[in-house]
Parts: structure tokens; sequence; C-alpha cells
């Protein structure tokens, strides 16, 4: 994981050495011109004559101006628009889409209207989100950014205190560990390479991973993910990961849906469908680095982390529409879709999760398309127990990261029905609703009486168009901020 190194600085923006200092810009009211946003140590001076409208400076967001840096200690200035909205999201984009579209500057100053410790603190963590790049496929005397060479600092006010950096760089790295590992191709990540990453993280923290493979899948009763596993050449695997501080009160189970690659199996999708089909196992790469990020920053509540990994694939071994499968809560299920595999394996790892009768079970999926029919491609699908789906609901639009809660209607139970087993994994032919129908079939295998939110990522995980804020394309790492408040806010209470 390679990112910039972060800093702060009490110093004025006209004395900070850079090789582009970056200032805000507010578009104007009422059709009146924009303006430059002072920063926590104060205005630019050099700019305050810049007639910023004759330059074609609006303020708008992902606005980039550069200029030399004439009157400045900085070898240049980017202008970066703030938009309308003001706060800590507004910030995080700001700087986040500054450092994203200088990918090749050395050093970057960032003199925007940071004048609190939480502003400090999103200008930070959206510069080193917005550092990303992926280079591991390219090829051999290919060049590209060189983020690990790059430094950032933020103007901030002398009350900010030393460790700023420490958080926003920790969640930065969950965000980036879940991208690595999404946009790597599925040839050269298979179930069991997901564990292997799983593992290596607890060589210097204080986390235990246990692995069961295809044999201990089956011998214990995990009947989902083994059944869909059982189509490829690369075995699944259940990876449990703990984090367990002595003394902590409460308990986060985060089930995480990892297939490596989604064929469809015999039900198989076309050709189209297919390709994109290595960031299924988006959940899965998101409940890890939420734990990892837990352990990283020393929360006191306990997190664990169900990565069901498995490989879609069709072959003479595979999974049969119609097979009936017998989950971990001891639930049979026809098997009507084999390319509905995501909620076979969820129901493994949430059946598993609720034995250890946690404070609350958050399942995080690359579910469904109807996810993206129903919300877009930026808009999280949030169901689940009314109060904990109120309090997700809430950490992440604390988060910036856009979601919507959906119902669960109980007249859907009876297109669950089977005339085989206790239930069929999906209602061919009729695709109304498939996204809650998705979420009745999860809220089976929750223990009674337990907290549960289920997060729909299918169109939020990855980013198929252009650049925006601190986002480029391919994987976001959506909801793993999110997971990561939500820890904080289960310590606190």
């Amino acid at each position: 994981m390679v990112r910039p190194t972060l800093s702060t600085t009490t110093s004025a923006p006209d004395t900070v050495t850079a090789d582009v200092l970056v200032v805000g810009v507010r578009p104007g009211t009422d059709g009146g011109p924009a303006s430059l946003a002072p920063s926590a140590a104060g205005a630019v001076d050099a700019l305050a004559d810049l007639d910023l409208a004759a330059i074609g400076v609006t303020g708008a967001k992902d606005q980039l101006v550069r200029l030399p840096g004439t009157g400045v200690a900085a070898t240049g200035i980017a202008l970066v628009g703030l938009g309308s909205a003001t706060g800590a999201a507004a910030i995080r984009s700001a700087a986040g889409s500054a450092v994203r579209q200088l990918p090749t500057v050395s050093s970057i100053a960032l003199a925007l209207p940071t004048d609190s410790a939480e502003l400090v603190e999103a200008a930070l963590e959206g510069a080193a989100l917005g550092a990303y790049s992926f280079t591991r496929h390219k090829g051999t005397g290919t060049t590209g950014p060189t983020r690990g060479d790059q430094a950032v600092s933020v103007v901030a006010p002398a009350s900010v205190a030393d460790d700023a950096t420490v958080r926003p760089a920790i969640v930065a790295d969950a965000a980036t560990l879940v991208r690595d590992l999404v946009n790597t191709a599925a040839g050269d990540l298979g179930p069991s390479d997901v564990a292997d990453v799983a593992s290596s993280f607890t060589d210097d923290l204080p986390l235990t991973v246990e692995v069961l493979d295809e044999t201990a899948l089956e011998e214990q009763g995990f009947g989902g993910i083994a059944g869909v596993g059982r189509g490829s050449v690369r075995p699944p695997r259940l990876v449990v990961v703990r984090y367990a501080p002595e003394g902590a009160e409460k308990h986060l189970a985060l089930v995480g849906k990892g297939i490596t690659f989604d064929s469809g199996g015999l039900s198989l999708k076309p050709a189209g469908s297919m390709l994109g089909m290595k960031t299924d196992m988006t959940g899965a790469a998101t409940v890890l680095a939420a734990t990892v990020a837990a352990a990283r920053l020393g929360l006191d509540v306990r997190v664990t982390a169900w990565l069901c990994l498995a490989e879609n694939m069709p072959s003479g071994s595979a999974t049969r529409p119609g097979d009936v499968l017998t989950l971990k809560n001891g639930k049979t299920v026809e098997v009507t879709n084999t390319d509905a595999e995501g909620r076979l394996v969820l129901g493994d790892g949430m059946a598993a999760a609720s034995l250890e009768e946690p404070d609350a079970i958050v399942d995080v999926a690359t579910l469904t398309g109807a996810q993206v029919v129903a919300l877009g491609d930026r808009t999280t699908g949030l169901m689940g127990s009314d109060d904990l789906v109120a309090r997700v609901r809430a950490v992440a639009e604390a988060q910036a990261e856009p979601i919507w809660p959906m119902p669960l209607p109980e007249e859907l139970d009876a297109r669950l029905t089977s005339e085989v087993a206790d239930m069929v994994n999906a209602t061919v032919g009729n695709p109304a609703g498939g996204m809650l129908l998705a979420g009745k079939f999860l809220e089976r295998f929750v223990g009674e009486g337990i907290p549960w939110a289920h997060l729909d990522i299918a169109g939020p995980s990855e980013n198929k168009g252009g650049g925006y804020g601190w986002l480029g394309k391919g994987a976001t790492g959506v909801m793993v901020r999110t997971l990561i408040a939500l820890a904080e806010e289960l310590q606190a209470k």
C-alpha cells in the first residue's frame, strides 16, 4: 500500500515551500464572481488582486487551474474548486480532487479553509485517498505516478494536535487495501490468496486469523460456501479475522461476500456481464480492511470479520440448478439460479457469526444488479433491523457515503418458497424487487434478536466513469470508512 507522507504546518501559505500550493475557491452567490477561501493561517497575499473570472475560475467542484508560483515560496499554485457545500465532506472532496489531479507532483501544500481539527483531518484523509493509484499490472517500462515519494502538507491552526495525521492515514490505508484487492485481476487473486493477505496482518497487529479450507467447510456444515466453490479448481475458503482487545464490552461482526470471480456458474452470465466480475469479492475486502483499521486504531471494541470466499465457476463438479444445499444454521436451500450465489455464502457467514451473539451484524456485498437499477452507481442500499439501519445510515451520511434505506416487505417471503427445501435462493423469471428479495433471504440467517444491517454495494463498489472528488476510475473502497466509524461509535456507546 503506497500513499503520500502526510503532515501539517502552521506557516502562512505564502511561505510554505512546496512544488504546488493548493488554494480553495468558492463559487459566487446569486451570480456573483468566485472568491478565494482563506486558509487556516490566512489568505494568500500574492493572489489578492487575481481576477478569477478572467482566467475562467468558477469555484465549481473538481475544477483545478494551475498558475505560476509568483509571490509565494511554492514553485506553482493550483486553484481548486470547493463547490457550494461546506463542512468536512466538501474539504475532503476538494483536497482529494486536487491531489488526484496532481499525480506527478512531489510535494503539495493544501491551503484550504481548514480552521478546525475536524476539517484538517478531512483534508488529510481526502489527500491520502485522492493519491491512490494501482500499478500492479502495468508492464515493464511503463511510467506512472510515484505516490510513495509524494508529500502532502495541510495548513492547520496551531491548536491541531501533533498526531492529526494518524487516523486519516489509517483510514486511507484501509480504503487502499480494498481498492488494491478489488482491482487485482481474478487470475492473481483466488480464495486462498485472499486468505494469505488476511493472515499477513497478524505479524504486526493484535489480530488472529482462522482459515477453513474446503474439507473443513464440508465437515462443519458450511454448505453455501462449499456449494458455490465446488465448480472451481481453486477451492473455497472461510477466513475469520478477529480483533479482540482485552476488556472490550461490545462486539461487531462483519460478514463479507468474497466471490473472487463470478462467471455465474452453470447459470452462466453473458460475456458482457462477466467482464469486471473480479470485483465480486469487494464485500470481503471491505470487512477485512475495516477490521485491520480497528486494530491499528486500537479501538476498545471487539470486531470479527467473516470473509466468505469462493470462485463461482462452471464445471462437471459445479452445483447444478435444482441442487439442495444445507447452510450453517441447518436451513436448506434449493438453488434455482447458481448466479445468485452471493446470498448463499453470506448465509453461511451470517449464521456462523450469529452463534457468537454479537451486538450487531453488518454484511457487505456486491449482491444484486437490482441495487444498481434502483439506486444507481453511487448510493448503497441499506436493509435490516430498524434501529441498526438508522445508526448505519447516520454514520454513513456523516462520512459522506451516499446510502438509502430500503424495505423488507413480508409479501416477498412467498417468493422464496420451495417445494423440496426450506427456501429457494432466487425467483426465476420475476426480477421485481430483486434487491429486497435478496435481503429477505439473508434475514433468515440472522440469529434471533441480533441487530443486523445489510449493505448492497453492487453499484458504488466501482467507479466506471470519470474521476470526481478523491475518486478515480476503478474500485472505490466504499463503506470501509463507514464501518470504521461505526466501530468507533459502538466503542463510544
